[in-house]
């Protein structure tokens, strides 16, 4: 007696293959939009630069080749950074622009952003000088 032969493909492991592979990335997927910095993109107003100055209450930090750190040109250890931050945004509370040399390090700038935003800053832009 001969058995009869089998002409139909099971499905039914592909299936369960896919369906895992459907749970997975519906529980991996939520954590890929939490990722990333949330950076707005600031309007380009022409000022009187002396004009600007005397109503701006930004806090400009500079960023050099040697990724060191500078506020009104005297330069701040990156120990220092946090506490120097924290004190000088409380006058200069409408945000933080970095001002970054062409050469410095990206890490360097992060660095920054990741402290001033860990002090409270709300606003943060970055230019290149």
């Amino acid at each position: 007696m001969k058995r009869p032969t089998f002409n139909e493909i099971n499905i039914t492991p592909l299936t369960d293959i896919f369906l895992v592979l459907l749970i997975i990335m519906m529980v991996i997927a939520p954590m890929l939009d939490q990722q990333g910095l949330k950076l707005a993109i600031p309007e380009y107003v022409e000022q009187n630069e002396q004009n600007q100055n005397e109503e701006s209450k930004i806090l400009t930090v500079i960023v050099d080749e040697n990724n060191n750190y500078y506020i009104d040109d005297v330069q701040i250890p990156v120990n220092n950074l946090k506490d120097e931050i924290t004190q000088r945004t409380k006058i200069l509370n409408e945000g933080l622009m970095i001002e970054v040399m062409g050469n410095s390090n990206h890490g360097a700038v992060v660095k920054l952003m990741d402290i001033a935003r860990n002090t409270g800053v709300k606003a943060i832009s970055i230019t290149e000088i």
